[in-house]
Order: C-alpha cells, then structure tokens, then sequence
C-alpha cells in the first residue's frame, strides 16, 4: 500500500474525493493540443492504488467501453483505496483507427520510455512516471488484432504469487501462463514491483459484449479480491474456475487462398481436427487445416482472405481439455446477453 499523497500532473487528489485531468501528450503538427484523460476515484478509505488502462493500441476499443462501466458501477462508493482509470492511452492511434502511434512504432514495446527519445517513448515514460509509479497494481486491457477475435483470457506472469492470486480472482475460463515481452506495459510495472494483469478478449475496432462483461466482472473481482471493494457471497451460483494453459500455438495458413474455418472461437477440438479448408477462388485446390495436438481455440482470424504463414487458429494446450472446455461453456453461459441479461437499465453492445 502506498502512503504518500497521490499527486498526478502536479493535481494532489484527496481521499473521498474523484476528478478527471488530463495528461500532456504531443501536439499535432497542426499545433492542436493533445492530452491523454485520466479519472481517478480516491474511496475515503485508504487501500491498494489499481491502474486500469485500455486502448494502449489504439484500435483497442473494448477497453475502452470496459472502463466507462467500471467507472458507473454504485459499488464504488464503498472503494477502499483508489482507482487510476485510464481508458485510452493511445490517442493518436484512437483518432486515425490504427494500432500505432504516428511514427509507426507501437507503444506497447516502448516501455519505460524516455523523455528525450521517440514519440512512443516519451508517451511510455510520461504513463510510468504519472500512472504506474503511484500505483500497487495494474490491470491493462487489449484485443485481438483487426480482423482476429480473441477469448477472453488472461495472460500474466504466474511465477509471481501476487499476479497469480489476481488473475485466478479475475475469472476468466483462461489462463495463460506468459512471459512478458520486452518493452511491455506488464514487463516496465512488474520491473517496478507492480503486479500487472493482461486481460485479451474480442476483436480490434469492435465492441463484443461477452468480452465487456467479462472484463467489467473481473476487474470488480479483481478489487475484491485486493479488499478495495466488499465482497459479496452469491451462493448459488457456481464460480468460474480458470484453467491454465503452460503453452499455446498459431496455426498457420499452408497457403494462400479462401478460408473456410470449421471451429469457432472457444471451440474443444482434438488432434487432427478439421480446423477449416483453405481453397483457390475456383475450388480446383484445396488444402486442409489440421489440429496439431487437443486444445481449446483461444484466437481466431475473422477474414477469409488468407496468404500463406498467415495466423488462422490459435490452441492452447492443457493437461486437461475436458476441464477446459466446460470452463468455457460455465463462461459462456454465465455472461451471453441472450442467457443473462444486464442486470441494469443499459443495453447490451450487439
């Protein structure tokens, strides 16, 4: 826990007290103003300081819509501690519908940053040294690339105990045991001794609902679990019990052509499944994808169009599948707009 005052771009904010300000990003060559939005909820007592961040790519947009939930929920009036909302980080990449800054480079491979270097370095170095230094946790939000969908999973370093305990807490079917990368929003925070979660789930440039409720509750679970929020006992009905997968593989497109995917997303498939069929324009040729080895489809691409060694399937691997699979059916059946409805006036994003 963090004693000292909480002060971001020189505003000091005061417990029992919420604000929104605006963190100084580059100028447009037009001399427009750019800033990054921050919104911070200091509950009255005092606790874990919880980063949520999205939109760090900016075609990201799920995150987006994530935080705005969170930020509304009445429970937050009861908030031990505070939260550090973030919900686009990237706000050249938001406005031009791109995953990258403008000089091209991507922001998560940028951290720490520097304040004398790129573009994507001095955005980085201006979010560690007003976000995550003063924060004890983080929870970064992204998607699948534009045109691939992914489940909502967790991916987080599970070496460490703290990052463990929150990513069981989060309660999504998956996990996944990952490295981080270099450059990384996860790797820079945890370099900082703030355990950080990675929540994927849904497509770039896409509300999914399924994915926004399951971040929305597993950030809530999230603040439970760290005691910022009360918990809250719903006996009947049955926790999501995640699964971790110690490896996953893209299965790649053996050449260029049509594809016609066999398996959706989450789908249960064993060795030498038919994943789908990749095919010329005149179906004089077609070739056959295959599963390697028994998983569970974490990722998949949404268009048919495909060149060869383009990623098609995503698997994860687990000892046990079967676990797996009804892991994701309770998911699924726990969160579908159809199956649950939103148990506020807001309607589901269809």
């Amino acid at each position: 826990m963090i004693e000292k005052p909480l002060v971001i771009n020189g505003l000091s904010i005061q417990p029992g007290t919420q604000c929104t300000l605006d963190l100084p990003a580059a100028r447009l060559y037009t001399h427009t103003p750019m800033s990054i939005p921050v919104h911070v909820i200091s509950g009255k007592k005092t606790g874990p300081r919880l980063f949520i961040s999205a939109a760090i790519h900016g075609d990201e947009i799920n995150g987006v819509e994530i935080i705005r939930r969170v930020l509304n929920l009445p429970s937050l009036k009861r908030l031990k501690g505070t939260i550090i909302a973030v919900p686009i980080v990237n706000v050249h990449g938001l406005i031009n519908h791109s995953r990258y800054l403008p000089d091209r480079r991507d922001l998560n491979r940028s951290f720490p940053g520097s304040d004398k270097g790129s573009l994507a370095a001095r955005l980085a170095h201006l979010f560690m040294q007003q976000i995550v230094t003063q924060s004890t946790h983080g929870i970064d939000i992204h998607t699948g690339a534009i045109h691939r969908n992914n489940l909502p999973q967790i991916r987080a370093n599970l070496e460490d105990p703290e990052t463990e305990k929150l990513a069981r807490a989060f309660g999504t079917p998956v996990i996944i045991s990952s490295n981080v990368r270099d450059g990384s929003l996860r790797e820079s925070a945890a370099e900082c001794g703030v355990p950080t979660l990675l929540y994927e789930a849904g497509e770039a440039l896409r509300f999914d609902e399924v994915s926004i409720r399951a971040g929305v509750k597993g950030i809530v679970n999230v603040m439970r679990e760290l005691n910022m929020l009360p918990h809250v006992r719903t006996p009947s009905k049955k926790a999501i019990e995640p699964v971790v997968a110690r490896a996953t593989a893209w299965i790649r497109a053996p050449d260029s052509g049509i594809l016609r995917a066999m398996v959706p997303l989450g789908a249960r498939v064993k060795k030498e499944t038919l994943l789908g069929v990749v095919t010329d324009p005149f179906g004089e040729k077609e070739i056959q994808v295959m599963a390697p080895f028994a998983g569970i489809v974490i990722g998949r691409t949404n268009l048919p169009l495909v060149n060869e060694g383009d990623a098609l399937f995503h698997i994860a691997r687990f000892e046990r599948v079967a676990e797996a699979a009804e892991s994701v059916d309770m998911f699924h059946e726990t969160l579908s707009p159809e199956i649950s409805p939103l148990p506020t006036p807001e309607s589901p994003i269809l």
